[in-house]
């Protein structure tokens, strides 16, 4: 008859001493036959993947207009909120200046992001495009290295681009998020929402990730 195995503090995925939820028969008839209740061996419950938010902020000088970014800093407050209570991780970047500047790669959303987001101002130039390159490769290096995390991707924009060419959608679910808010409205982010092949909700009707 075989003998009992380790079961306290095994590995996860393995089936452990339990009493309730589904019986591992395997693990239960490698210790032999059960005679009693406590001789069954129960399935672990199955850990969630695990998510990565990847957040692009265009803070940008026109993203001033119309306060633009200061409502947009509202649904952001919430996102990371949602992020840190499920447990989720949290890639940052923001487009203004010269060039996208990496804020956060990948690391377990926390409280700290409320103060940085308190302070941050819009201005410069709109390196949105450059952002979106940089993400998408960013992101496919990440899958290769974490083939079972669950990648989501929002991007904020007010769309006010002169000029762009074509771009590659993400290798994951994207969401574009319109913070365009002046009485007469260009609908660029729109458009880069199809080259995307991203989901488009405007500022004033969004809701982050239900």
């Amino acid at each position: 008859m075989p003998r009992a195995g380790k079961l306290a503090g095994a590995s996860r995925g393995r089936a452990r001493a339990a009493s309730k939820g589904r019986v591992a028969w395997l693990p239960t008839l490698l210790k032999g036959r059960p005679l009693q209740r406590r001789d069954l061996c129960w399935q672990q419950r199955q850990a969630q993947a695990t998510e990565l938010w990847l957040v692009i902020v265009d803070a940008s000088a026109s993203t001033r207009r119309h306060q633009a970014l200061a409502h947009g800093k509202g649904l952001l407050a919430e996102l990371f909120d949602q992020a840190y209570r499920q447990r989720a991780r949290l890639a940052l970047m923001t487009a203004s200046g010269g060039a996208p500047q990496w804020q956060r790669q990948g690391l377990k959303a926390s409280t700290a992001l409320q103060p940085w987001l308190q302070t941050l101002g819009a201005g410069g130039g709109t390196p949105l495009i450059a952002a979106l390159e940089q993400a998408r490769r960013w992101l496919q290096a990440r899958q290769n290295a974490y083939p079972q995390e669950l990648q989501r991707c929002l991007v904020f924009t007010d769309g006010r681009l002169q000029r762009w060419k074509d771009v590659q959608p993400m290798p994951c679910a994207t969401l574009l998020v319109d913070m365009e808010l002046a009485p007469v409205r260009l609908g660029r982010a729109r458009q880069l929402a199809e080259q995307l092949q991203a989901e488009y909700q405007h500022l004033e009707q969004c809701r982050v990730m239900q």
